[in-house]
């Protein structure tokens, strides 16, 4: 795999620029994909069960027995389609590291799913930042913890080092 490079703007044409700078996007991701999983695979059990109550040889259809089968196919119908149609909505904000800006933006979705800026701050701004195996941690000015953010390769941490080490100090 190729390294990412992600110096800042040098003396060089705008295109240039740019294309040697690349944002960096760091998200927090929780295990949704497995929960999705799990809820698609009930609701497809239930829809089955819908049907196939009606379909089993052997079941008595009678007058008292069919408006309770009729009811619990129907709530096994609605309950399988709705489990089937879900989607998890993550209310975890995510990070954006611009090096054309020279900024980091903390992004979360509003309740219409649509990102918004809760937090702007320029690379300037920033007091210092601790690179671990596995996440950096970004300190004010003053020297408190501003965020922690996980990071998902070694690739995300040498961009995310290479933007931050021209104007932010490292600590080992």
């Amino acid at each position: 795999m190729t390294a990412m490079n992600t110096n800042t703007l040098t003396k060089q044409t705008p295109s240039a620029s740019f294309e040697h700078s690349v944002p960096v996007k760091i998200a927090f991701k929780a295990n949704w994909q497995a929960r999705i999983i799990l809820a698609r695979v009930v609701g497809a059990f239930l829809i089955v069960s819908a049907f196939s109550m009606w379909l089993m040889p052997g079941s008595v259809i009678g007058a008292e027995v069919w408006p309770i089968k009729l009811a619990a196919s129907m709530l096994f119908l609605i309950i399988g389609v709705s489990l089937l149609t879900i989607e998890l909505m993550d209310p975890r904000p995510d990070a954006y590291f611009d090096p054309i800006r020279r900024e980091v933006r903390i992004l979360q979705k509003n309740e219409n799913g649509r990102p918004q800026t809760v937090l702007r701050r320029s690379y300037d701004t920033l007091g210092g930042a601790r690179f671990e195996d596995d996440e950096v941690e970004l300190y004010d000015v003053d020297g408190s913890l501003l965020m922690k953010l996980p990071l998902q390769s070694a690739d995300v941490s040498r961009a995310l080092k290479a933007q931050l080490s021209q104007t932010v100090t490292i600590f080992a």
